[in-house]
């Protein structure tokens, strides 16, 4: 079977220019957006000229206008859409509402993975404010493709480890500290760490998979569910030096909100479901859904304990 064609939506941006590359490295066709919004930005210009270099091909169009998307979207098989949809960065996810239009009027299209990567905003239904516009708004893009039965796939890759790991999941720094780590709660809470080139890999993956049409794809490899604890450990075990642990009880962290500004609080509500409350392990992968190390144990994905060597 010929491998699809691919359209990146957002390839300058931090996990699209991995799903950049991954989709050339699988060997896939593939084309990314170039968009007149980036005005003088040289260096989103310099790295879309370098995924040319590597093969890939450069295709004009815009938001703001739909004719120029329809075009671009009949020009592939797949859409990948990597838009930002963090506070600290920019919050752009409801733009997806007319890549959709777009993807429904080509009619060509057979397989569609917006912008997610992240919490399956499908369980999320109960989450804190103001943190819960990110779900809610990924649920509106999730009703609106399957409405116009646009073929999916959802990848849900739970936490990057460039933000959740390096530091060893401290807010307000990418680094490890130093001398203390702040503990949420116990530490023992179990979350799913990834690395974010694998993240690319996965899901490039699925996308010529009928196995993953019109599911949700979630990226819970064995060895990267650990605790907090257990991701301290690693650490110090690495460097041969340990940590003072100081445990922040789940009401004094939801009262740390106070003050701050509005990303701040997104991201506390965010660190809480996913420290205090489990939310991205604390359920089974039934009917509708697959996990990808399962599917793709041909993979080779980066264990923690690997990840962190480069920060010792």
């Amino acid at each position: 079977m010929a491998k699809s064609k691919v359209l990146v939506v957002g390839g300058t941006g931090y996990i699209g220019r991995r799903i950049v590359k991954a989709s050339l490295a699988q060997g896939h066709e593939t084309y990314v957006l170039q968009r007149p919004e980036i005005g003088l930005d040289i260096e989103k210009l310099q790295m879309l000229l370098s995924f040319k270099k590597e093969g890939a091909l450069l295709v004009e169009g815009s938001f703001n206008d739909h004719k120029s998307l329809v075009e671009a979207v009949r020009k592939v098989d797949v859409v990948i859409c990597t838009i930002s949809g963090v506070h600290f960065r920019s919050h752009n996810i409801l733009l997806q509402l007319k890549l959709v239009d777009a993807i429904k009027e080509a009619g060509n299209v057979k397989r569609f993975l917006p912008s997610e990567f992240g919490t399956d905003p499908a369980r999320m239904g109960h989450a804190l404010e103001p943190g819960r516009v990110t779900f809610d708004e990924k649920m509106i893009i999730r009703r609106a493709i399957e409405d116009a039965k646009i073929p999916f796939t959802y990848v849900v890759a739970n936490c990057f480890a460039g933000y959740f790991v390096g530091n060893l999941s401290q807010m307000g720094r990418l680094t490890p500290p130093k001398d203390k780590v702040y503990l949420y709660g116990d530490g023992n809470v179990k979350v799913a760490f990834m690395d974010e080139d694998d993240v690319a890999t996965y899901a490039i993956k699925t996308i010529d998979d009928p196995r993953t049409l019109n599911k949700t794809l979630y990226l819970r490899p064995p060895e990267n569910i650990l605790t907090q604890t257990q991701l301290v450990e690693k650490w110090e075990k690495l460097t041969g030096k340990e940590l003072e642990k100081i445990s922040i009880s789940d009401t004094d962290f939801l009262a740390s909100m106070e003050g701050m500004d509005l990303a701040e609080q997104v991201g506390v509500g965010h660190f809480y479901h996913f420290f205090y409350e489990g939310c991205l392990t604390n359920f089974e992968i039934g009917e509708g859904a697959e996990e990808a190390s399962k599917l793709y144990p041909e993979v080779q994905y980066t264990r923690m304990e690997d990840y962190l060597k480069i920060y010792t």
